[in-house]
């Protein structure tokens, strides 16, 4: 029964989550620029900003769902239903903001979702199948790995990839640091220090999603870090946590949905950008004060 009400509140969470974005996303793309290196700055345009608070809201309630799925059920089978955040994402999109996809952003999607399908798939049975704790020192040296990873993202990717591609990407990595953390958060006792990371992952995700959204399209930005929230997770509990690695079948639609999940994610990378940097601009110009407005850009 508990596994059923998990499954329940992991769509509701993944749902909220995804509308979330789109609501975030409308926000911010309307604000002066936001910058890292002005946080209080930033902080107070986002916080003053009705259309965000509401955002935000709705994307700490999805986190707070995704957080008692977990507690109630294993992270393959949550995962499972967060896996179709992406079609979500994208369903909402073509339906709140009438945007309008080319057929590389239709096979990205297309590709996205089955390969999350499959992984989905390949995680059959995962409840079952339970593996070791994992070790502190080598849970922690993934975290640090990712974290880097995405640190150098942010330093090379604006120049190689479009900084709308580079915020999504790292935003993901951090995403999966705090989905990461959160379920060996939920395992209580010394774990519970995973708060910490919780909170770095969170924080600094949702940061860099904002970043993204003022350069680059909704579905361009959360997809890329929701693919990445998705497969991370998965890889860590492999590698690090020491869980099984399904055989026969079920391996074999692992190896098919990380090659979908990859050839996804650099067509999302490629067709929305322009889209995005063109929404970018528009929003921009409409919040450029008229000569006769006091207001102006601090």
């Amino acid at each position: 029964m508990s596994i059923a009400i998990a499954l329940v509140i992991a769509f509701l969470s993944t749902t909220l989550t995804n509308l979330a974005y789109i609501r975030e996303h409308a926000a911010a793309a309307a604000l002066p620029e936001l910058s890292v290196w002005r946080p209080l700055r930033s902080l107070k345009l986002l916080v003053e900003s009705r259309g965000w608070m509401i955002g935000f809201g709705m994307e700490s309630s999805g986190f707070l769902l995704y957080a008692a799925a977990l507690a109630l059920a294993p992270l393959a089978l949550v995962q499972s239903v967060a896996a179709g955040g992406i079609g979500l994402l994208a369903f909402f999109s073509r339906r709140i903001t009438r945007q309008r996809f080319g057929r590389r952003a239709v096979a990205g999607i297309v590709l996205s979702v089955v390969g999350l399908l499959a992984l989905s798939i390949s995680l059959a049975g995962g409840g079952k199948l339970a593996g070791h704790a994992g070790s502190i020192p080598l849970i922690l040296l993934w975290l640090g790995c990712t974290g880097l990873a995405a640190a150098a993202v942010l330093l090379l990717g604006p120049a190689l990839i479009g900084v709308a591609v580079s915020n999504g990407i790292a935003g993901g990595l951090f995403f999966s640091i705090g989905d990461i953390s959160t379920k060996l958060a939920t395992e209580w006792g010394p774990r519970s220090a995973f708060v910490a990371t919780i909170i770095v992952g969170y924080l600094v995700g949702t940061t860099l999603l904002q970043l993204g959204y003022q350069s680059g399209a909704a579905l361009t930005v959360a997809g890329l870090a929701t693919l990445l929230t998705n497969v991370l997770p998965i890889a860590a509990g492999t590698v690090v946590l020491e869980e099984p690695v399904p055989s026969g079948p079920l391996g074999a639609a692992r190896v098919v949905a990380f090659a979908c999940v990859i050839a996804g994610a650099a067509l999302l990378s490629r067709p929305l950008a322009g889209q995005g940097q063109a929404t970018s601009a528009a929003a921009a110009a409409e919040a450029q004060p008229s000569p006769g407005s006091s207001r102006g850009r601090d």
